[in-house]
């Protein structure tokens, strides 16, 4: 038996933040990103929603002897589901399914301006989007993005534990995009 595979499309996007080093670029079709507040964890967090007409990129990649338990932890309040071969394009010679992790929609919500998305999580999401699909990447990224909430600039002291130093360029990319959506701001 092959090993698993599991699609990310956030913040597994950006390598710096996990070890599965056995990734390589895909897409998925019939799933939508959407930001979703869960009322468990009280924490706003980018997911997925069925979409019969959505394609979204992403990355795909292999989870060793079949061990979901870091992963599992890792991505506490998502619960996985199975993409099959037919829904998945990717650079690697195999052809796999893929899990992909999702929050559920009956336990959670759109954010709102007292639920607010944090920019140190955004800016990781879209460091990962830039190092594997370049620009165009990231315009796709927000442009098949939905449930933009108010936005958290927590950048001084992030709030996102998996938080990693950005660049300028980076910074100003993140911001120009939020612009160009209207997306609002929140205060703490």
């Amino acid at each position: 038996m092959s090993d698993p595979y599991f699609f990310g499309y956030g913040s597994l996007v950006n390598r710096q933040t996990h070890d599965y080093t056995d990734a390589h670029r895909a897409a998925i079709r019939g799933w939508r990103r959407e930001w979703r507040y869960s009322h468990r964890l009280d924490k706003t967090f980018l997911s997925v929603v069925p979409d019969t007409d959505a394609r979204i990129d992403g990355l795909i990649a292999r989870v060793p002897r079949a061990d979901w338990a870091a992963l599992d932890l890792r991505e506490t309040g998502y619960g996985r589901h199975m993409v099959p071969p037919d829904r998945l394009h990717h650079e690697s010679p195999v052809t796999v399914a893929a899990q992909v992790y999702a929050v559920p929609l009956d336990a959670s919500a759109l954010p709102d301006v007292s639920h607010h998305i944090h920019l140190s999580y955004l800016d990781v999401v879209v460091a990962g989007f830039l190092a594997e699909f370049g620009t165009d990447g990231v315009t796709r990224f927000f442009a098949t993005t939905t449930g933009w909430g108010a936005v958290l600039n927590d950048r001084a002291s992030p709030l996102y534990p998996r938080a990693r130093p950005t660049t300028p360029a980076l910074r100003e990319m993140v911001d120009d995009s939020l612009s160009q959506l209207r997306v609002k701001r929140a205060t703490a």
